[in-house]
């Protein structure tokens, strides 16, 4: 249709109008931000409800009041200036949407929990870190282990873990202190060597090994020995 002839002008093409108009239109302003706000409570099981479904947020903000903003699609959850969570908007009824990772502080105390607590039932893992699940639930004391490992992503992010789980696996080392060493290793910042054309700082006067200077100083006058 843009390589047909204007409906009004003849001698132009339909493209051709279009970019000539397209010069002459105002542009957008900032997209319209379109979604409703509300005060919420956090449960002490860590969700916020909208319409009749639950959705998770971080532990730390359990019994907290936070704003819920329900878009279309999305619902974003944001204490103070900083987004806590989002979550795909459902339109089911009395279902609790959860995300794992917002339930893995609480662990420490209860790491029973990651067997069959209701935050950790299907929980797609990365392949790696699924791996390394299965091994350590197969001992005795495993789900402390696994824990463990998980808790690490407090410090040094989720994406840390995911990455030492993967070269663990690679390495066949799936002890946790190997996998723990990998984290802190990834977590190390990168010391950009100097090149070999470096100017060292060079001293104007070597230090001389001299015991009879001390002797010196202290036979000048007004000088305590």
């Amino acid at each position: 249709m843009a390589g047909r002839p204007h409906p009004e002008r003849q001698d132009c093409m339909i493209a051709q109008m279009f970019e000539d108009d397209l010069a002459k239109l105002r542009p957008l302003g900032r997209a319209f931000d379109g979604y409703v706000e509300k005060t919420v409570r956090v449960r002490s099981t860590c969700l916020v409800q909208y319409d009749s479904n639950r959705y998770s947020v971080p532990s730390q903000f359990a019994g907290q009041h936070v704003s819920l903003r329900a878009y279309a699609n999305r619902i974003v959850v944001v204490s103070g200036q900083d987004i806590i969570a989002e979550h795909k908007r459902h339109f089911t009824r009395n279902i609790s949407y959860f995300e794992p990772w917002h339930y893995v502080p609480l662990l420490d105390r209860k790491p029973g929990a990651l067997r069959n607590g209701a935050p950790f039932v299907g929980w797609q893992l990365p392949q790696a870190m699924h791996w390394i699940r299965e091994h350590y639930m197969a001992g005795k004391g495993g789900d402390r282990e696994f824990v463990d490992l998980l808790l690490l992503a407090q410090d040094h992010g989720i994406e840390a873990v995911e990455m030492a789980c993967e070269l663990a696996v690679e390495q066949n080392t799936l002890r946790l202190p190997a996998i723990i060493n990998l984290i802190n290793h990834l977590a190390e910042p990168v010391i950009t060597p100097l090149s070999e054309a470096y100017a060292y700082p060079q001293l104007a006067l070597p230090p001389e090994a001299d015991c009879k200077r001390y002797e010196t100083l202290c036979s000048d006058k007004g000088v305590a020995a």
